[in-house]
């Protein structure tokens, strides 16, 4: 069951892949998907990285303390059943 999952993923990556990096070969003269590339367009992305794995961590952290709170939530109740209180 995990090797047919795994082939496809590996193609469909493999495809993809090649799909965008197709137009990196067209002569463009440095013109990317939104025009010329400029120290302003580089600075606007790499705050848009930042802010993207400062949020991915941050839902995460959320997620898992979340989690860990109905863990314990859980286990106190078995607790509290098999004690008797």
């Amino acid at each position: 069951m995990q090797r047919p999952r795994l082939a496809l993923t590996s193609s469909l990556a493999l495809v993809l892949s090649v799909a965008l990096a197709a137009p990196a070969f067209a002569n463009d003269n440095g013109e990317g998907l939104v025009g010329e590339t400029d120290d302003r367009i580089i600075t606007f992305f790499s705050f848009g990285v930042i802010l993207f794995f400062f949020a991915v961590v941050c839902l995460g952290s959320f997620i898992q303390g979340r989690l860990e709170k109905r863990k314990d939530e859980r286990k106190a109740a078995e607790l509290r059943s098999r004690i008797g209180w």
